[in-house]
């Protein structure tokens, strides 16, 4: 049984223990999700365990040839391979047993060894067991059910964007088949199709699974325990991500009370400290209340599990068509996007748009938001409508030098100002964080920052494309909160399946090739499709039915083996002979063009008939070929299936 055992990881920045004694097990059959606040160091210890990173204390033990192998976060690049190249480079491990299978071959055409037959038998086994010559199907299986196409095959690495960079490096892994995976956010660059695929091929993957993702519903349904990391200790919780929260919810309102009335402690023992804090009678009093709140430890509740809260102000008054589209039609060159395209979007609709990547998703919200005017049929905005519209490209619109307290009090209402340092923690801004300049965010800090300015204002259309894509799990669960008892009109896109189940009325399925879909059912008709169109079966990666006792005979393998060399030797011979009646009948031909001979009725006649008997002997010779070939590449193939 493949196995990881960690007994202890430990490293520091500083004063700061990012691990501290972290200890765990994974095996083949682990299926766990890794948790916590964003800084606390998950990633940092999935690198370790890839020994991407060295740690102050690194105590494991692990199996024998243990494979891992780890998907970071993003920066991966690739180079001038083609697709399907770079992809095969995951089968790289069988390298040695195939070359390893060519000098045992060649070795037995010298000599029987019986050793030689049952290790070569073995190789055979193992091949066909890893499905090895069925690669081609594999390596296509993942690349499509990860959103490639079959264009995409031949096209080299390097013009992928950075988000289909990482699906790449996650295919690899997919094809890799390790004993153990570590998945940092592998869910980040993935349509909502590819997710469902994901989710799929991870229930029948037959290794051990960690993730960290905030995809709640994908992290439900594929996880069967949780490991928390908080101050730089881990903790384990059995059952999915649904069922971390619900256990660590008695703990966290234990840990609130208890912060309560720490609290009151504090603050009693503070005013009581300056109050006295000169007077010389009760300097030791006051020495020793000080010296009491310095040892005490204060209570902390995990970042990403706090209560967080956010609403808006009621959507301005609309009529009652909020979006109507007539006979759109949209193309980029000579692709159709859209095709006499008709919808009416009305008042309190929540309408997620969804599908593959590149489908045009956003190009309908861009268009929609008055952001693309190059199309044709009628788009327009209903009586009244006021339109909040965000892209990830948003955060590009902010003013570098404000600070993000100052930006989002910009955007804020009069109302609003008062809250607006705890609207920021919401969106995941907290203590110093707010007085950071806004040209030193990150990508994602700046669209966190963008989301919650478009959000302030008073809209009653809001048109969002992918807004949770750089919130976690609770920030996401406060967005959707809030936009499920907000009274105005959602069109959105997102691959958040948890998210579109949760707040979607109404879901458009955009297909390449087919005319988009409006599934009014809700989320249950739309999801019942997904899963049958994203299946993943069981025997991917596997032989179906790989037979435990085929490893041939000594004799079966001997004759078997002398039979292949003996058809090479005489595939050798037809060779030989073709390439020598090829020349005979190039002398004939040349013998033919001399002036003596093509003027001699005669000669020329005996000279035709020679090509035509030559020209004979050679299709029978490359038959007989072909026919020696089909046989020995029969018996090789009968090997690998034994």
């Amino acid at each position: 049984m493949a196995t990881l055992q960690v007994q202890d990881i430990s490293l520091a920045f500083g004063d700061r223990d990012i691990l501290d004694g972290v200890s765990f097990t994974l095996d083949h059959t682990s299926r766990c999700a890794l948790a916590g606040a964003n800084g606390s160091g998950k990633s940092t210890l999935m690198k370790i365990l890839a020994h991407q990173m060295g740690a102050d204390t690194f105590i494991a033990t692990a199996s024998r040839d243990l494979r891992i192998s780890y998907l970071p976060q993003s920066d991966i690049v690739f180079g001038s391979a083609l697709l399907f190249e770079e992809a095969e480079k995951a089968y790289g491990r069988f390298t040695p047993f195939i070359e390893e299978q060519h000098r045992l071959e060649d070795d037995l055409q010298r000599e029987n060894s019986e050793a030689k037959i049952l290790r070569l038998a073995e190789i055979h086994e193992l091949l066909v067991e890893e499905r090895y010559h069925d690669r081609r199907q594999i390596i296509e299986a993942v690349l499509f059910g990860l959103g490639f196409s079959a264009d995409d095959l031949n096209r080299r690495c390097k013009t992928f964007s950075s988000g289909w960079q990482m699906r790449i490096a996650l295919a690899k892994i997919l094809i890799e088949k390790p004993q153990i995976m570590l998945l940092d956010e592998p869910t980040n660059y993935l349509d909502i199709e590819a997710r469902f695929w994901l989710k799929n091929y991870l229930k029948v993957y037959d290794g051990g699974v960690m993730l960290v993702s905030h995809d709640q519903l994908f992290l439900d349904e594929t996880v069967s325990e949780v490991y928390e990391l908080f101050e730089g200790t881990l903790s384990r919780y059995s059952g999915n991500y649904t069922a971390y929260l619900a256990q660590r919810q008695a703990q966290i309102a234990a840990l609130e009370a208890r912060s309560r009335s720490q609290a009151q402690l504090f603050e009693k023992n503070e005013e009581f400290i300056e109050r006295f804090r000169y007077k010389a009678s009760k300097s030791r009093q006051v020495q020793s209340r000080i010296k009491m709140l310095e040892k005490i430890e204060q209570v902390k509740i995990p970042a990403h599990l706090r209560t967080l809260s956010f609403s808006f102000s009621p959507a301005p008054p609309s009529g009652r068509d909020v979006v109507v589209i007539e006979a759109l039609t949209k193309r980029y060159g000579p692709r159709s996007v859209y095709e006499d395209f008709s919808l009416w979007i009305n008042r309190g609709d929540r309408i997620a748009v969804t599908g593959r990547n590149g489908v045009g998703k956003s190009t309908l919200l861009r268009i929609i938001a008055g952001e693309d005017t190059d199309y044709s049929g009628v788009v327009r905005l209903g009586s009244k409508v006021t339109v909040g519209y965000y892209q990830e490209e948003t955060g590009s619109t902010l003013t570098a030098a404000n600070s993000v307290l100052d930006e989002a009090a910009e955007a804020a209402s009069s109302a609003d100002q008062g809250r607006v340092r705890s609207l920021l923690g919401s969106f995941l801004f907290e203590g110093d964080d707010v007085f950071k300049a806004v040209g030193v965010l990150s990508g994602g800090e700046r669209s966190r920052l963008a989301l919650l300015k478009i959000l302030l204002k008073p809209v009653n259309l809001l048109i969002l494309d992918e807004p949770t894509n750089h919130l976690d799990i609770n920030a996401k669960r406060m967005l959707l909160k809030a936009l499920s008892s907000w009274d105005g009109t959602i069109i959105f896109v997102s691959h958040d399946a948890a998210f579109i189940e949760s707040l979607a009325t109404k879901i458009l399925y955009l297909n390449e090739g087919d005319a988009p879909l409006v599934y009014t059912g809700g989320y249950s008709e739309f999801i019942a499709r997904l899963e049958e169109k994203e299946t993943v079966s069981p025997t991917l990666l596997r032989a179906e039915t790989p037979q435990k006792e085929s490893v041939l005979t000594y004799r079966e393998a001997k004759e078997r083996k002398n039979r292949i060399a003996i058809l090479k030797r005489e595939e050798e011979e037809r060779l030989v002979l073709h390439q020598d009646l090829a020349k005979r009948i190039e002398a004939v031909v040349a013998e033919m063009a001399l002036p003596e001979n093509y003027s001699d009725g005669q000669r020329i006649v005996t000279l035709l008939g020679q090509k035509e008997d030559l020209e004979t002997k050679m299709h029978e010779t490359e038959q007989s070929w072909l026919s020696l070939v089909d046989e020995r590449e029969g018996l090789e193939a009968g090997g690998s299936d034994a």
